[in-house]
């Protein structure tokens, strides 16, 4: 029996049945089924070694993205590839090399992409990386402020959802809590516990009251309606109601907060002569001012969770509702007690909140990058079109480098950033693209030299995740797909080339780096107190179960308990209501406490017929990947991306289920299946990202084909302090597409011509 594992589950390969979820996985992601049908799909797989022919023939990126590809031997795209690092580290310097590789990859610790990619460019003399992510940038630069940790850090130390379900009385979950994105977890997960325990909290009595544009995923959340991307105006709407009433926890508030009577004038109206009531909120939020200061009592008389989701921030000014949900949680006052307070990530993915034990295994040595410059990773088009040019990140002024080389490894830039027809013209910037790619996405086909990898089905590993009670040994269950190779051996012979082969190998086969990643584990595992059995042993077995693994914590439970032995590690030793630093920056777009602003776009003053676009994470895919497979293909509608809208906005618009509909902004316009529901709110329309990207020329207008709605997002960042994306700031018209149905390309590769001579 061979296992193996990926992000969104652990599974057992058995040549009779193919993959199939551990036993005890309660509710596996339905993400897996997809998973060994996209894999060998050698369609949509990159079979060999090519090249681009107008890069071949000197255009420097001129043709990106409509040209053919030449098939070369391995070698000779090995000498390609190090002739032009060498020409650009010689004329540009390495600050001229952008090693992307932004994207979840493979969930094994060795052949993690971009810990390949990096610990290869270091051996090289360095390259210009990225900071934060497109899942939550902007709570990645406001915590450190607020609360004196990282993101990371906030995550490792949520309170436990077993303390929720067993004392929490009113969770209010602002975004939801949605076992759909509870399938994935970064660097795998061995089960699934979201729906469970959603469960668990309905049978004990726990109210669920999800606010969001879309109804919960779990059937007895209580749904508050709310018009997306005003969650900010309805926090200080509740807090106000709560102060208003006499019933603000000053002790906590004088105890642990600073800026606490900042924060309360602007909520009073005294700095700008606009209370934050719920009259005022209710227009704003299309929420009753009656539901409003009646749910303000309920959190007050009740031991509550302030909840929110991810995606919340992934928006014009996101860090605003993060502060204002934590401003909320202090002025109940019940952060640090057993299962209320303030969360950050419940639903988001797996292991937020879970109850399990937190060890930090060792992963692939990467080495040091001699070149300090970056970029927030959701500025590339920025970087690729305004070499030179400044912008402010984190009270920074910064530069945005000249970049001519761009190596990516494991990830797809045409999926998660936004305005892809923007990136589209940006793409061509740069002298050359070179990446590690196994399928034919659209990043490989805007590529210049595509080099064929394994997927994880088709190499050893392991799991090793921080949070999961279980390390898998990820056994080869395909062979390698046409010419394909790991990265570790595509960057061997490119490194052996450029005369660094010992310093990036040590000397060591695939086999013999697994055997020192589980070395080092058992060396954790001692501190941990317990023992791992020998490597032999664990490859043949293929898990092995952390024993005691339960381990319940308790956001900020230290500096509630004792703040004065515990401070947290912000400029006041304490919870910031109001920070003096952020305030210094002199932000227009963020302030130095939570604010109301307007988003750039919205509903609020939408032109007629417009509706706002909900751009989650899907149900049959990771992002991106598996797009290809039985389970997302199953899931299109005319081979189109299923776009949700409520049946009374398909009425007005003359639409049925079923039909292809046009959805379009200034900023592009794409193709997708019609679905209908009432658990979206008519003036919404939901479609999930992750549709290959695919646009083509029809009747003469750009039109992207299959329904991925990055082209028609804000490529802007949320403020000046954080630059995260605004995916889920973006309105849409949409209209039937009366005209006969254009042939999708994604799933035949770009044509390849053989090598002449």
């Amino acid at each position: 029996m061979r296992y193996t594992a990926a992000h969104w589950g652990a599974y057992v390969f058995e040549e009779s049945v193919g993959l199939h979820p551990l036993a005890d996985d309660p509710a596996p992601s339905r993400i897996g089924r997809g998973w060994l049908s996209a894999a060998t799909n050698e369609r949509g797989r990159v079979l060999a070694p090519v090249v681009r022919k107008g890069w071949l023939e000197g255009d420097r990126g001129a043709g990106r993205p409509s040209d053919d590809f030449v098939r070369v031997p391995w070698d000779k795209a090995v000498r390609l590839v190090a002739d032009e690092l060498i020409r650009v580290r010689t004329v540009h310097g390495n600050g001229a090399i952008f090693a992307g590789s932004y994207g979840w990859s493979s969930a094994g610790r060795f052949h993690h992409a971009q810990s390949q990619l990096h610990r290869f460019l270091n051996c090289f003399g360095g390259y210009v990386g990225s900071r934060g992510t497109y899942s939550h940038a902007a709570a990645e630069v406001l915590f450190p402020y607020l609360l004196g940790m990282s993101q990371r850090q906030l995550q490792d130390n949520m309170t436990s959802i077993e303390e929720v379900a067993e004392h929490c009385e009113l969770l209010l979950a602002f975004g939801g809590i949605s076992g759909r994105t509870a399938q994935i977890t970064a660097s795998g997960s061995s089960f699934h516990e979201i729906p469970d325990w959603l469960d668990r909290l309905s049978a004990g009595g726990t109210r669920l009251v999800s606010v969001s544009p879309q109804r919960s995923d779990h059937a007895s959340a209580e749904w508050l309606s709310i018009r997306p991307g005003t969650d900010t105006a309805l926090m200080l709407a509740l807090t106000y109601e709560i102060v208003a009433s006499g019933h603000e926890n000053l002790a906590f508030l004088e105890r642990f907060t600073s800026g606490w009577p900042q924060f309360r004038a602007y909520l009073a109206g005294e700095t700008d002569a606009v209370p934050k009531s719920a009259d005022w909120a209710s227009l704003i939020c299309d929420v009753s001012a009656k539901r409003i200061r009646a749910l303000a009592q309920e959190l007050h008389g009740r031991r509550s969770m302030i909840a929110v989701a991810w995606g919340l921030q992934r928006a014009d000014h996101g860090e605003q509702p993060i502060w204002a949900a934590l401003a909320l949680a202090s002025v109940l006052g019940e952060i640090g007690q057993p299962g209320t307070g303030f969360s950050f990530g419940y639903g988001s993915t797996s292991p937020v909140g879970r109850p399990t034990r937190l060890i930090p295994w060792p992963s692939l040595p990467q080495g040091q990058n001699p070149v300090e410059d970056f970029i927030p990773v959701a500025r590339l088009a920025d970087m690729l079109m305004h070499a030179g040019a400044h912008y402010r990140y984190n009270g920074e002024i910064r530069t945005f480098p000249d970049i001519r080389l761009v190596y990516w490894v494991g990830g797809n830039p045409f999926h998660h950033h936004q305005n892809l027809r923007r990136l589209d013209v940006a793409w061509t910037r740069p002298d050359t693209v070179i990446l590690h790619e196994h399928s034919w996405t659209a990043s490989a086909r805007r590529a210049d030299i595509v080099l064929p990898a394994t997927t994880p089905l088709e190499r050893d590993d392991i799991m090793m995740n921080r949070r999961d009670p279980r390390l898998i040994y990820m056994s080869q269950i395909l062979s390698p797909v046409g010419e394909a190779q790991h990265d570790y051996g595509i960057f061997r012979r490119i490194a052996q080339r450029l005369g660094f082969e010992h310093q990036f190998t040590e000397g060591r086969e695939v086999d013999a780096w697994l055997r020192d990643l589980w070395e080092r584990a058992a060396e954790v595992a001692a501190e941990h107190r317990f023992g791992l059995p020998d490597f032999e042993r664990f490859r043949d077995e293929g898990v092995f179960t952390v024993p005691d693994a339960e381990d319940h914590r308790r956001l900020m439970r230290d500096f509630v308990e004792d703040p004065e032995s515990a401070p947290l590690v912000t400029e006041s030793g304490r919870v910031t209501l109001f920070n003096e630093t952020i305030s210094g920056f002199r932000l227009a777009d963020c302030p130095g406490h939570p604010k109301w602003i307007p988003p750039v776009e919205s509903l609020l003053d939408a032109p007629d017929g417009a509706l706002h676009l909900i751009s989650g994470q899907p149900d049959t895919r990771l992002h991106a990947q598996n797009d290809l497979g039985q389970e997302a293909r199953n899931d299109k509608i005319k081979g189109r991306e299923p776009v949700l809208m409520h049946p009374a906005a398909a009425s007005a618009r003359g639409l049925v289920e079923g039909d292809v509909v046009r959805l379009s902004n200034a900023r592009g316009a794409c193709l997708a299946g019609l679905r209908l529901s009432e658990d979206i709110r008519p003036d919404c329309v939901a479609l999930a990202t992750g549709a290959w990207f695919d646009p083509q020329t029809v009747g003469g207008e750009w039109l992207e084909v299959h329904g991925n709605p990055n082209v028609l997002t804000i490529d802007k960042g949320c403020s000046e302090l954080s630059q995260g994306s605004i995916a889920h700031t973006a309105l849409v018209y949409v209209e039937a597409w009366d005209r006969p149905l254009p042939a999708l390309s994604i799933s035949h590769p770009p044509r390849i011509l053989e090598e002449q001579g």
